[in-house]
């Protein structure tokens, strides 16, 4: 979001279309713990027939969430290998819970679209679902 607030109003002037500019942001605190932004509504207009209007890109929502860092920890790493990742980098349960979920989110994604298309995706989202429901498990013991 610091990027987002210093460069877009910065670069706005300069491109071709309208940007959103951003009007506020706020802190994490009681409640909701992560950092969080307002931006200025673009009025949209309808498309002429056959011309791109818009894209929303969704993939980069949690962009501010660290958890979503910590995916690569339930893709790339063994099983023994997760937890030093986890106390080098000093994550706290909560947020190592999200990672958890993200990557499960995405694992999840990948089955349903690769499943009868591309086993060797199918088959590291399968993997990745399973490392996530044992360690889930585990956790709740």
């Amino acid at each position: 979001m610091a990027k987002e607030h210093r460069w877009l109003p910065w670069l706005a002037p300069s491109l071709p279309v309208a940007v959103p500019g951003p009007l506020g942001k706020g802190t994490p605190a009681e409640g909701y713990p992560w950092q969080w932004s307002v931006y200025r509504w673009l009025d949209g207009e309808t498309p002429a027939v056959g011309r791109l209007a818009a894209v929303i890109d969704f993939g980069c929502l949690g962009l501010g969430d660290p958890a979503v860092d910590l995916i690569v920890a339930w893709y790339l790493l063994p099983v023994d290998a997760r937890g030093v990742f986890r106390t080098a980098l000093g994550t706290d349960d909560a947020t190592w819970a999200r990672g958890r979920g993200w990557a499960l989110s995405i694992a999840l994604s990948e089955l349903r679209y690769y499943r009868d298309t591309h086993p060797v995706m199918a088959a590291i989202a399968r993997q990745v679902i399973e490392e996530v429901r044992i360690e889930h498990a585990q956790a709740a013991v």
